[in-house]
């Protein structure tokens, strides 16, 4: 089988080896999890190296991928508990340098970091989602929804009609109100 496996073409060898995955020989595996890491495979070559025993591979390849989550999992599961913590450390330390909050907030989690250090890497979450988000621009969007609205309410005078213009004039006095207090 090997050496119809060498004569494969690249994508040959991958469809090949996601094909036969559990039945894969191990004379195969350590190729076979090199080939589907630098296929981008990363889950199949994780299965492949964990099912064959080779979990320092199958944590190279993950933390490769920057996938510390996994790693610390597959450590754990292997027995392997202080390396597994160290995961986490680690993990914890890149998401939050790659401003990845959500698995930040995994691994402290999982690390037993205090409620108020979980609550922070929240803040520093919605902080990092508030950055992109342009406050002015979502105002001018609100206000254009609220004419469109006015422009087909003009000439009703039913009460569902009127309701909705006093809540308009409301919620524009409000937006008002809210931009004079911002400055």
């Amino acid at each position: 089988m090997k050496e119809e496996f060498d004569k494969m073409t690249f994508e040959e060898k991958v469809s090949f080896l996601v094909d036969n995955l559990r039945a894969l020989p191990d004379d195969l595996a350590e190729e076979g999890i090199d080939i589907l890491a630098q296929a981008g495979e990363t889950e199949y070559a994780v299965v492949l190296a964990r099912d064959k025993g080779k979990i320092d591979k199958a944590i190279r390849v993950l933390l490769e991928a920057g996938d510390y989550l996994w790693a610390a999992l597959i450590a754990k599961n292997a027995g392997h508990l202080t390396r597994s913590q160290d995961l986490y450390r680690e993990g914890l330390q890149y998401y939050i340098e790659m401003e990845m909050f959500g698995r930040a907030i995994s691994a402290a989690t999982a690390l037993g970091l205090s409620p108020d250090v979980i609550d922070d890497l929240y803040r520093s979450g919605i902080a990092r989602e508030s950055r992109d988000s342009d406050l002015a621009h979502s105002r001018d969007m609100i206000e254009c929804a609220m004419q469109s609205l006015d422009l087909s309410l003009l000439g009703r005078e039913d009460e569902m009609s009127l309701e909705l213009i006093k809540a308009v004039q409301e919620q524009r006095e409000r937006m008002a109100s809210d931009e004079k207090e911002e400055k």
